[in-house]
């Protein structure tokens, strides 16, 4: 954004090119106040507090993140990274505190001015994940016996640890849970649940037109289901009323046996008709004469006539009787289960 202010655009008719940059032809800095002591080596930065100290001026509490206008000043080099320095002054009095970088424990280091609030503790005794020193990494990348150990006792950590993990991440759930994620994951329960609904009603309205019902219909359960399965396999009348059944059939029952007339009267009942011979068609013919008349045999009952022949005398024998020719004529029962019969009986 600087090139949108008008003291880099503008150039004065006085400006001479030779002279540098417009700065420099000047003589200011481009940081302006934040470098009036940059020819000693301080340059103005903002500086935020690194975790809670206690003034020794006024010894007021300083809470971390409070920010102030800080010299910086370079003090020194650990290895190739530099070492800085940044002193301030408290707003609460006229004291000032100073404190720089540690970058070998990657901690800031009170130099004056302030007491640090003590509220660390030993990570290991924490269960916390703590990073390998320098010595640990160089056995790790030189020895392999020692990598295999240390990977092995890592693995046991990690297995004992993951109830614990588990236990946070359930907390963390619960207590820095998402809003947004929330609302997102019920409004889309509420929408599947409604889909179901809708699909149950379609169900239940066609149900109720086929079966010409106006009736609300009740959510089906698993109750209702296994209900319904055994109700197919039970009989339509109930155990009392079989038995009732049974009793009533044992009570009008005939004592003595059945005989043929009481076979015939069932019969006659069950039918409703009393049965003839001529509704079934049941007559008696002759078997010498097919066009003669038929004679009812079951109505009236002929005797045999019997008569007797002298023989004469000369023979010496005894009379006998002898049958005549109706007598000796074969008689057959023929039935015509024709429809409509025309014979007479």
């Amino acid at each position: 954004m600087g090139e949108r202010k008008g003291q880099n655009l503008y150039y004065p008719p006085d400006y001479d090119p030779k002279a540098g940059g417009l700065n420099k032809w000047q003589g200011t800095h481009a940081l302006r106040e934040r470098a009036r002591k940059i020819h000693l080596g301080i340059l103005i930065i903002r500086f935020e507090m690194p975790y809670n100290i206690w003034c020794d001026g006024c010894k007021n509490h300083i809470g971390m993140g409070v920010r102030y206008n800080a010299e910086k000043k370079k003090v020194g080099m650990y290895y190739s990274t530099p070492v800085y320095q940044f002193r301030m002054k408290c707003h609460l009095c006229d004291n000032h505190f100073e404190i720089k970088t540690d970058p070998q424990n990657l901690d800031y280091e009170i130099v004056s001015g302030a007491r640090r609030q003590e509220n660390r503790w030993d990570p290991t005794q924490n269960e916390q994940i703590v990073p390998e020193t320098k010595e640990v990494q160089r056995k790790l990348f030189d020895d392999a016996m020692y990598k295999l150990e240390h990977g092995a006792k890592d693995t046991k950590a990690a297995e004992e640890a993951k109830p614990v993990l588990g236990r946070l991440f359930q907390r963390n759930d619960s207590v820095w849970r998402d809003d947004f994620e929330a609302n997102s994951r019920l409004r889309a329960q509420f929408r599947t649940r409604k889909k179901e609904l809708k699909l149950q009603e379609e169900k239940d309205n066609a149900l109720l037109v086929r079966s010409s019902l106006a009736v609300a219909l009740l959510p089906e359960s698993d109750n209702d289901r296994r209900m319904a399965q055994l109700m197919r396999l039970h009989s339509s009348k109930t155990v009392h009323e079989k038995d009732k059944e049974r009793r009533n059939a044992i009570l009008n029952r005939p004592v003595l046996p059945s005989t043929s007339s009481n076979k015939s009267a069932t019969v006659t009942k069950l039918t409703g008709t009393k049965l003839e011979p001529k509704s079934l068609g049941i007559v008696k013919r002759s078997a010498t004469s097919t066009g003669k008349e038929f004679t009812d045999h079951s109505t009236e009952e002929k005797r045999p006539k019997v008569t007797t022949t002298e023989i004469p005398e000369n023979n010496g024998e005894e009379t006998k009787p002898t049958k005549t020719e109706d007598e000796t004529r074969p008689q057959l029962l023929l039935c015509n289960y024709g429809s409509g019969s025309s014979d007479s009986d």
